[in-house]
Parts: C-alpha cells; structure tokens; sequence
C-alpha cells in the first residue's frame, strides 16, 4: 500500500507542475507573444496602406502623363511590345 500512495503522491506532484508550467506558458502568450503578433499586425497593415497609397499616385501620375502625351505613350508601348516579342521567341 505504501507503493501505491508513494506513486499516486508523485503522480499528483507531476500534475500540479504541469498545470504551474500551463500557467506560466499562458502568461507568457498574453504577456509577449499577443502584444508582439499584435505590434507586427500593426505595423503590415500600415505598410500596406503605404504602398497601396503609393501605388494610387503612381497609377495617377502615369494617366496624367498619358492623358498630357497621347503619341509617347503609344510609342512606349509599341516599344515594350516589340521587346517582349523578341524575348518571348
């Protein structure tokens, strides 16, 4: 019989270190891990609306300057289709 209340007195030890340690790891997650993702969230959803922001002027500039110089533009074009033309064979 003492075998088995030695056993079960280690078996309930163990348990309670695991739920401290499920607790400690809990904390870290709410304490580090969520404010981190958090920060990161933050800081990708400000880099997009960046370059989304960016990409609406350029895309502004550039029909600016097609609407400005019609025959250019179609000159360009022209060109680059030619150049991935010879490319492509």
């Amino acid at each position: 019989m003492a075998f088995a209340s030695d056993t079960r007195g280690k078996l309930d030890d163990a348990q309670a270190q695991i739920a401290r340690l499920r607790d400690q790891v809990e904390s870290l997650m709410k304490d580090r891990v969520t404010p981190a993702v958090s920060d990161f969230a933050g800081r990708a959803e400000s880099a997009v609306h960046s370059a989304s922001g960016v990409a609406r002027d350029q895309a502004q500039y550039v029909s600016g300057r097609v609407k400005d110089q019609p025959m250019m533009a179609i000159l360009i074009a022209a060109a680059a289709g030619w150049i991935v033309g010879r490319v492509m064979r």
